[in-house]
């Protein structure tokens, strides 16, 4: 198992940080997570801009006018890579993102996509990521191939905290089947994100799921009380 980078500082995890990253493996559902956190923030904090920025490299998942026009509408800005939209597959990030770094005022958001090749990115901007207040948040789909038992998620984290050479600092568990989702994934993948926790030192910070299938006890299902993030599908994706 590869070496999962962690950090002694409690406080890191308690702080609300400035800047938010999204990682996980192909499949996890982390660009729909990230939209939603990143409105979630801008509910919060309606007198700071937030910005949030698609660096998934394989799959850019703002491939509509509509997408991007509604998140303007909840004052969020967002940043696209140059060949969004296009057939254009070479990474290259959008000189924008600077701006999360340049204002201290700015709250951001990223969306690494590509597994450890987007997690590379992240080790690219290393040295700005940490002059700035962070949380990497590692989103997991049980029911994806490389992340459906406890040593599949820690070998997974352990691939990206290596390659982005950033701490995960948390998992979200967004387990779910798509359109053949029931509400019972969450239920299901709970004990097995715990024991993931237990062997990584890595904390369940939060769940996250489509609000039509949610139980609405949510809070009685786990002994921890992790909280719970309610979405509406906001992403279409061309499977």
């Amino acid at each position: 198992m590869k070496k999962i980078i962690k950090t002694d500082d409690s406080s890191y995890f308690e702080a609300d940080p400035r800047l938010h990253i999204f990682v996980g493996a192909y499949g996890s559902g982390k660009s729909e997570v990230s939209v939603h956190f990143a409105r979630m923030l801008a509910e919060k904090h309606k007198d700071r801009q937030i910005i949030l920025a698609d660096l998934d490299i394989v799959n850019p998942f703002y491939r509509s006018a509509d997408a991007i026009s509604s998140l303007t509408e909840d004052n969020i800005r967002v940043i696209a890579p140059v060949y969004a939209n296009t057939n254009v597959d070479v990474p290259a990030l959008p000189p924008e993102i600077n701006a999360i770094f340049d204002d201290g005022s700015v709250i951001g958001v990223l969306d690494l996509g590509g597994e450890d090749l987007g997690a590379k990115v992240l080790a690219g901007m290393r040295g700005k990521i940490e002059k700035t207040d962070f949380r990497v948040y590692m989103v997991i789909n049980t029911f994806r191939p490389f992340t459906v038992d406890v040593d599949g998620i820690a070998n997974t984290a352990g691939m990206l905290s290596e390659a982005s050479r950033l701490p995960i600092s948390g998992f979200i568990d967004n387990s779910n089947l798509l359109s053949e989702t029931t509400g019972e994934e969450l239920r299901l993948s709970y004990p097995v994100l715990r024991k993931a926790s237990e062997q990584t030192g890595i904390p369940i910070l939060f769940a996250a799921g489509f609000d039509k299938y949610l139980p609405a006890d949510w809070l009685e299902l786990t002994p921890d009380a992790v909280p719970l993030l309610r979405m509406k599908q906001s992403i279409f994706y061309n499977y």
